[in-house]
């Protein structure tokens, strides 16, 4: 049957982390490996109540066919929500998608050809890395670092490279966590502007701020090459499948296009239910509740790290979002310490996959949103157990 797929589809694998979450479905398992929102956090009543006032009030209009571009008022709602940051976006940039993740998949859709080039953090976000192989991209990978992008690998790209994208999380950085500074922000934008490269900055972490202060969109610094994700998964609820992207006039209307031969319109009766639980409710009280959990959660895995790994193991402390990124001896390698690790029932991410070419690695991605304070400690003692017995061989 190998014969009848697509050049496309052959070449690209599963996503790693999702092949990772079924060896973690057993119960007795402590799992770091998915990227989850606390689902002790769901606003299940609210939610109940909105679904009920709409069904009450619209009840036939919200089961109909909708339009492409999604749900009119729910996106003034997106628009306000960026005034409110200082971004002034016009209604008609903003395209309801099904996740952020649709919008990436958008993207690669209208913009890449095969061999067309674009440029990804390292380590960077599967999800988007998949995305864009769907299309044959090829990939040029700049390191980050603390302050953000390596400033003069970014350079060196762009002098031999003629990228039509580079894809950033800029804000707590799925795999990394850190999160670019200001300087690093304007000096990657400098470099941007002398091209025709478009600056994706997929932002689903972003109101998940538990220190520090606030930065600078690269909308601010290079709007007419910016284009904007967004997604309700981590502030709401991920089973919506409700994000947005923000996009000039030109582009939209052929990502509009590419919406309409893909599925119509993204879930229309979940768009009302959602738009009436933000009218009805102070969404930024309820991320507030997140981010105190998320901040002790964090602040937890943290400690348990200094207690139970060995000292030759450094992480790095994001000042929010949902992953803490650890750095291991280079004679560890973080794949090969998988099985180990689940043999003790532990499960992690390990960094080979957020990269498009390296591999024996020794970086892990650990998630501590999903996981409660007592287990956190519990799930950090057995993979510390594991990382002591490694070194100890």
């Amino acid at each position: 049957m190998n014969e009848l797929f697509s050049n496309r589809i052959s070449g690209v694998p599963p996503s790693f982390i999702r092949e990772i979450l079924k060896v973690a479905v057993d119960p007795s398992i402590i799992s770091f490996a998915g990227g989850l929102p606390n689902r002790d956090l769901f606003p299940v009543d609210a939610l109940q109540k909105a679904t009920n006032d709409i069904f009450n009030d619209d009840g036939k209009d919200i089961l109909q066919y909708s339009s492409t571009e999604g749900y009119l008022p729910l996106r003034e709602m997106i628009v306000a929500d960026y005034k409110r940051k200082g971004l002034d976006i016009n209604i008609d940039e903003v395209l309801i998608t099904n996740g952020s993740q649709q919008g990436l998949d958008l993207l690669g859709k209208v913009l890449i050809n095969e061999g067309d080039q674009v440029i990804i953090e390292e380590p960077g976000y599967l999800g988007a890395i998949q995305a864009f192989e769907v299309y044959s991209a090829e990939f040029n990978s700049v390191a980050v670092n603390q302050d953000g992008m390596d400033i003069k690998a970014l350079q060196d790209t762009l002098k031999t490279s003629r990228a039509k994208l580079m894809y950033t999380v800029p804000n707590f950085q799925n795999p990394s966590g850190i999160s670019y500074t200001n300087e690093n922000r304007r000096a990657v934008a400098q470099c941007l502007s002398k091209t025709s490269t478009l600056l994706i900055e997929d932002n689903p972490y972003g109101d998940l701020r538990f220190s520090g202060e606030e930065k600078l969109s690269f909308k601010d610094l290079l709007p007419e090459q910016t284009i904007l994700l967004g997604s309700f998964s981590k502030t709401v609820v991920p089973s919506f499948r409700l994000g947005w992207i923000v996009a000039p006039k030109p582009l939209m209307e052929k990502l509009i296009i590419a919406k309409q031969a893909g599925d119509l319109h993204s879930n229309y009766f979940c768009q009302r239910v959602l738009h009436r639980f933000l009218q009805d409710n102070d969404l930024q009280a309820h991320i507030e509740k997140i981010i105190a959990v998320y901040g002790k959660q964090k602040q937890v895995m943290e400690n348990a790290i200094k207690r139970c790994f060995p000292e030759q193991v450094t992480y790095i402390n994001p000042e929010g979002g949902m992953f803490l990124w650890v750095t291991l001896p280079e004679s560890l390698s973080a794949m090969e310490l998988f099985d180990k690790a689940i043999a003790e029932k532990v499960a992690f991410v390990p960094g080979d996959p957020f990269y498009v070419s390296k591999r024996g690695l020794h970086t892990l991605r650990l998630n501590f949103s999903s996981v409660d304070p007592d287990i956190i400690e519990q799930g950090i003692a057995r993979l510390g157990k594991v990382l002591h017995e490694a070194l100890d061989k």
